[in-house]
């Protein structure tokens, strides 16, 4: 029977030097490791928060191409001249985007008592939509359309304004939840 050999002192210095840094190193990585499972779900919100604003940086930029084709296909010139925006004859875009921010919070707003005061405010409310879609150049068939058609086109023209955009809605509060 072939004898095996034990270790030597040496060797077993070594082996314990080597048992008591990989304690040692366990120590220090395990409390590294639970901060970092704790701290995850913050760096997960801010990626995700920085990943929000790069989309909206690149939708304003978008909107900004567009207003800019938009002036250059009416003007004939890239340029940006403030003056062309106030039309004469008509309200300036700011009022008119204001008038869409008070007559859209009414319009989703409580019922009026009256219908036909309803009505009025849907009047109105088309009549300015239809005016922010000559000035920014957005297609838009609210006059030929009725009922649920025309709320259908309603929605889709203030998606457009706003991509092209125009601020319809006040910051962080949007009529339609799953927008």
């Amino acid at each position: 029977m072939p004898r095996t050999r034990g270790l030597t002192s040496e060797e077993m210095a070594v082996m314990h030097a080597l048992v008591l840094a990989l304690a040692l190193l366990a120590l220090v990585c395990i409390p590294a490791l639970v901060a970092a499972m704790i701290c995850a779900d913050e760096l997960v919100h801010w990626l995700a928060a920085e990943w929000d604003a790069r989309r909206v940086r690149r939708r304003e930029q978008r909107a900004l191409d567009h207003l800019e084709r938009a002036l250059h296909a009416e003007t004939g010139f890239g340029g940006f001249d403030p003056a062309e925006l106030d039309r004469p004859g008509g309200p300036a875009i700011e009022q008119i985007a204001a008038d869409l921010r008070r007559l859209g919070g009414e319009r989703l707003g409580p019922w009026q008592s009256s219908r036909s005061g309803h009505g009025d405010l849907l009047r109105a409310y088309d009549e300015r939509l239809r005016l922010a879609s000559r000035y920014l150049g957005v297609a838009e068939h609210l006059a030929d359309l009725d009922g649920v058609d025309r709320e259908i086109e309603r929605v889709r023209v203030e998606g457009e304004l706003e991509a092209a955009g125009l601020m319809l809605h006040q910051a962080g509060r949007h009529p339609y939840p799953e927008w």
